[in-house]
């Protein structure tokens, strides 16, 4: 499928997939839409020194990256597993501009380290931070009570239900640890009914700009 790079409203580039009218990241920001969602949304309200993340969609590294910018700013422990089955290229990634738009330009052989690493292999990012990146479908995810929260970044309901299905958030569900949250853009009428079905206790909270809302979903 043909992939191009954009500019976003904020000055930060993303993918857009011509044929499905997809991005990966927001038109409106690719990295405000991350902040909001990701951090703002889910990371900070963990209140925990040392956590373990699931991202699903692994795609840009841009989740990746302002995770291990926080934990440099926060002295966080930073455990990172991100799920991706179809990896962008070596042109591609050359193309995307975070570490200059984040102002984290001295990080940028950590940018360069998060893609050009091995997938499948754990890699050491700083004394703080480890990734894997896995290689897989989502819906080939095992893992039990393994995560504190989860970054939900698949592509939109509209062009792959299928990965905002039951069997999936049952995945999700089981791969959280007790207490653990689930964030995500979306918050259309059959994710919440999934997600409840899953056992997830839904909030229904203010979306990043562009979108009036989104969801967050917390493991009891």
């Amino acid at each position: 499928m043909k992939r191009e790079i954009i500019t976003t409203a904020d000055g930060s580039t993303t993918i857009f997939l011509p044929e499905w009218n997809e991005t990966y990241h927001s038109r409106f920001g690719a990295i405000q839409e991350a902040y909001h969602v990701f951090i703002k949304s889910g990371l900070s309200i963990l209140n925990k020194q040392s956590v373990s993340v699931l991202e699903i969609g692994f795609g840009t590294g841009l989740n990746t990256y302002i995770t291990f910018l926080e934990s440099i700013n926060n002295n966080l422990k930073i455990d990172y597993v991100g799920v991706e089955a179809y990896p962008i290229s070596e042109a591609e990634i050359s193309q995307l501009n975070y570490p200059s738009q984040l102002n984290a330009s001295k990080y940028l052989d950590v940018f360069d380290k998060i893609h050009q690493s091995a997938w499948n292999e754990y890699v050491t990012l700083s004394s703080n931070f480890t990734l894997i990146k896995r290689k897989q479908f989502f819906n080939e995810i095992s893992d039990v009570d393994c995560f504190n929260i989860i970054y939900f970044d698949a592509f939109g309901f509209n062009v792959q239900p299928d990965l905002w299905s039951l069997e999936i958030f049952i995945k999700m569900y089981n791969a959280l640890k007790p207490k653990g949250v689930l964030v995500t853009y979306a918050c259309r009428g059959p994710i919440k009914r999934a997600m409840i079905e899953a056992g997830f206790r839904i909030e229904i909270i203010p979306g990043p700009p562009g979108k009036r809302e989104m969801l967050r979903a917390f493991k009891e």
